[in-house]
């Protein structure tokens, strides 16, 4: 079992930045994907940023040019730089993270979520 820890969000002012980091812990063998989403009320869970299997980045394009998203392979975390926040920013964000466990020589295929954090932009 893989569990993701989820930290950094809070309130900040338009303009303002934050960075969101998620931490996972188990038997991790191998990682495909990292990514961040974000649930806003009454809307559904969207992606904001991730990484593919080959390592390249995608960002959805509310946020391009102002989210930077990135890695620590050593610590298996991931994080979200968040910068020239806006108030439609405001959203409970969540990570995903997949890959494979290995456990007494047993792998098999994981499919994580963070408990999720809430970022609040003030006008």
């Amino acid at each position: 079992q893989v569990q993701l820890v989820e930290s950094g969000g809070g309130l900040v002012q338009a303009g303002g930045s934050l960075r969101l980091a998620c931490a996972a812990s188990g038997s991790i063998f191998s990682i495909n994907a990292m990514g961040w989403y974000r649930q806003a009320p009454g809307k559904q869970r969207e992606l904001v940023a991730g990484f593919t299997s080959d390592d390249s980045t995608n960002y959805a394009d509310a946020v391009k040019g102002r989210f930077s998203i990135s890695r620590d392979n050593a610590k298996n975390t991931v994080y979200l730089q968040m910068n020239s926040l806006k108030p439609e920013d405001t959203a409970v964000y969540f990570c995903n993270i997949r890959g494979v466990i290995g456990v007494l020589g047993i792998r098999r295929r994981f499919d994580s979520w963070g408990q999720g954090t809430q970022v609040t932009v003030s006008s």
